[in-house]
């Protein structure tokens, strides 16, 4: 998923299809919530339904998504607890995690004093 949005960004696209699953459905959400997409959707049949993503730019030129950075990956997951929470760019980036009470951003995270998965980072 991070993949596609770089390449969409980088090609200066306005929307990103996506095969659908839960977790890049809350995924979706924290972007939306953050500010760096402009909206998403779930489109199809009821078999194969992808995620649509509406990227969200500045004046139509500068996409707001600067990079994306995925930190766990099949062959080195990387765990933090509540007192290692990384802060991304100083604050101005987003960290996402999985946690026991689902994804959430670091921010949100350190206010619930739970740690978890560190999945990517977004500045």
């Amino acid at each position: 998923m991070l993949t596609r949005i770089r390449n969409a960004k980088m090609r200066k696209h306005e929307v990103v299809d996506i095969p659908l699953s839960k977790l890049k459905l809350e995924l979706a959400r924290i972007l939306k919530e953050e500010g760096f997409i402009r909206n998403y959707r779930v489109v199809g049949e009821s078999v194969k339904k992808n995620l649509r993503i509406y990227l969200k730019y500045i004046d139509n030129e500068e996409p707001v998504i600067s990079d994306l950075q995925r930190v766990s990956k099949p062959g080195r997951r990387v765990y933090v607890g509540k007192d290692q929470i990384p802060s991304v760019k100083g604050g101005i980036g987003v960290a996402i995690l999985s946690t026991s009470k689902g994804l959430m951003t670091d921010q949100k995270s350190r206010e619930a004093k739970v740690g978890g998965e560190v999945l990517c980072y977004i500045w």
